[in-house]
């Protein structure tokens, strides 16, 4: 009889481990599976953040608020163990108005090179020109919403950051120059490359040579009371998959009523340059209201770019729903 020798090999290997006692059977694991601790996102945190922004009053650039706010984000990134750089050079506004930018880095665990990237502008709009009110069209907004919220909800995951790290380093990046795009009173035609200014300059210009992050997350009027958050259409275009990863957290979290599963058109944002010129794959998290145009309303809230845009707007349920989302998604990377 021909003996198959595989099979008997098997047979004998099978038997012999039968006979051991389970314990030395039973394999533990060579890398248990690390348990994953987020830390608590603070609202009330956040909102005190957004409100000493709106204190020094509109942060727009070439004013003397924009360099107390500027002081003011790098003692709290630095107070945090982040280490800071400040990222000083003049741009030029959609009517070659010379403007002082400054992009503020926060970075934590600089030695690690796996790394995550989050964003957002804190600079406020130099005009109202979508408000109601034509006296108030040619002065400052407070930005409460958009610039303070974005930059609330960072510092507080900041706060965390130096208590609790991730298994990525986290770089806290906030933006200059985004609000200063061509007014809707201008003469001239509006360009899209007149939005944006800092992450334009800091995408072509990145605080250290051959930065990489493996993504980007975006926040832009993430604290209103009348917020939802739909699929960004620029995000979606070449990002989908962090917009996935994001919206999987939101319903982990329980704030899936916050993420919807709606896809908008595409929008000019920060991110979208760093996508197209930093190469970094990165979404936004924005207020964005398709029907708002049917009722005569801007698609990012009926306050949006007016004066309207004050601390009365910032809802501490929205500004949870989206840092509890963000922390859980940079924890668990």
């Amino acid at each position: 009889m021909k003996v198959n020798k595989i099979a008997l090999f098997l047979l004998v290997t099978i038997s012999f481990a039968a006979c051991q006692p389970e314990s030395d059977v039973t394999s533990t694991p060579k890398h248990p599976k690390k348990e994953v601790v987020i830390p608590t996102f603070n609202a009330d945190s956040a909102y005190q953040f957004i409100q000493d922004q709106v204190d020094f009053g509109p942060r727009v650039p070439n004013t003397d608020a924009q360099l107390a706010c500027s002081k003011y984000l790098q003692r709290k990134l630095q107070s945090y163990g982040a280490e800071v750089i400040m990222q000083e050079a003049q741009v030029f506004a959609y009517d070659n108005t010379p403007l002082r930018m400054i992009n503020v880095i926060g970075q934590f665990q600089p030695e690690n090179k796996r790394r995550i990237m989050l964003y957002a502008h804190w600079d406020t709009r130099p005009w109202a020109d979508k408000d109601s009110v034509a006296s108030m069209v040619n002065t400052p907004i407070d930005g409460a919403n958009d610039g303070g919220s974005g930059v609330g909800v960072l510092l507080e995951i900041a706060r965390h950051l130096s208590e609790t790290q991730p298994d990525h380093g986290i770089d806290i990046i906030f933006f200059d120059t985004e609000d200063y795009g061509t007014p809707e009173f201008a003469e001239q035609d509006g360009n899209y490359l007149s939005w944006c200014l800092g992450s334009q300059y800091w995408s072509e210009n990145k605080h250290k040579s051959n930065y990489r992050a493996k993504f980007g997350i975006l926040l832009d009027m993430v604290g209103s009371n009348t917020a939802t958050f739909p699929k960004e259409g620029t995000s979606m275009y070449f990002a989908p998959h962090i917009v996935d990863k994001v919206w999987r957290s939101a319903k982990k979290t329980g704030n899936g009523k916050y993420f919807t599963d709606e896809v908008t058109g595409h929008t000019i944002d920060d991110h979208r340059f760093v996508n197209e010129i930093g190469g970094i794959p990165s979404m936004c998290i924005v207020e964005y209201h398709t029907n708002n145009i049917i009722m005569g309303l801007s698609n990012y809230g009926a306050f949006h770019h007016t004066h309207k845009d004050n601390m009365d707007v910032i809802d501490k349920e929205t500004l949870q729903a989206v840092g509890e989302t963000v922390m859980h998604t940079i924890y668990t990377e």
